[in-house]
C-alpha cells in the first residue's frame, strides 16, 4: 500500500479499501482534505476579499456616521438599517452635486458606482 491509500481520523489510522494500489479510484484521505481546502478557499476568497474591501471603503464614513453605522453628533444621520437602494442613492446624489454636502461630495467624488453599492449595502445589513 502507498502513502495515500492511508486514512488518519481521531480515532485510528486504517488502509482505503477502494485505493488506487488496490485497483480502486478512491482519493486518499489527504488527497480529499486537500481538495476539500481549495474548493473551500475558492469559494470563500471572494467573501473575505470583499469583506476586507468594504471595510477599507468605510472607514472614513465611520469618522462621522460611526463603526456601526451610528452617529455621535445628532447632526450626522445614522446609517445603520436604512434601505440599501436609498443609501446609494444619497451617495450617488453627493457624487453629481444634486444633493449638497460639502464634506459628502468630497467623500463621494472619487467612489466608484460598484463602491458605493458596497457602502449602501455594508451599512443596510447593520442592525438600527
Amino acid at each position: 500500500m502507498g502513502v495515500g491509500d492511508w486514512c488518519m481520523d481521531d480515532r485510528a489510522i486504517t488502509p482505503l479499501p477502494n485505493s488506487p494500489s488496490q485497483g480502486g479510484t478512491e482519493l486518499g484521505c489527504g488527497k480529499r482534505q486537500i481538495i476539500a481546502f481549495i474548493i473551500g478557499f475558492v469559494l470563500i476568497w471572494p467573501i473575505a476579499t470583499h469583506a476586507a474591501e468594504v471595510r477599507d471603503l468605510i472607514g472614513e464614513c465611520a469618522f462621522c456616521h460611526g463603526d456601526a453605522g451610528i452617529a455621535k453628533d445628532k447632526d450626522v444621520p445614522h446609517l445603520a438599517g436604512q434601505q440599501s437602494d436609498y443609501l446609494y442613492n444619497q451617495l450617488f446624489a453627493f457624487r453629481t452635486g444634486k444633493r449638497r454636502h460639502k464634506e459628502m461630495r468630497y467623500m463621494s467624488r472619487h467612489m466608484t458606482e460598484p463602491e458605493m453599492r458596497a457602502i449602501a449595502d455594508y451599512y443596510a445589513s447593520l442592525p438600527r
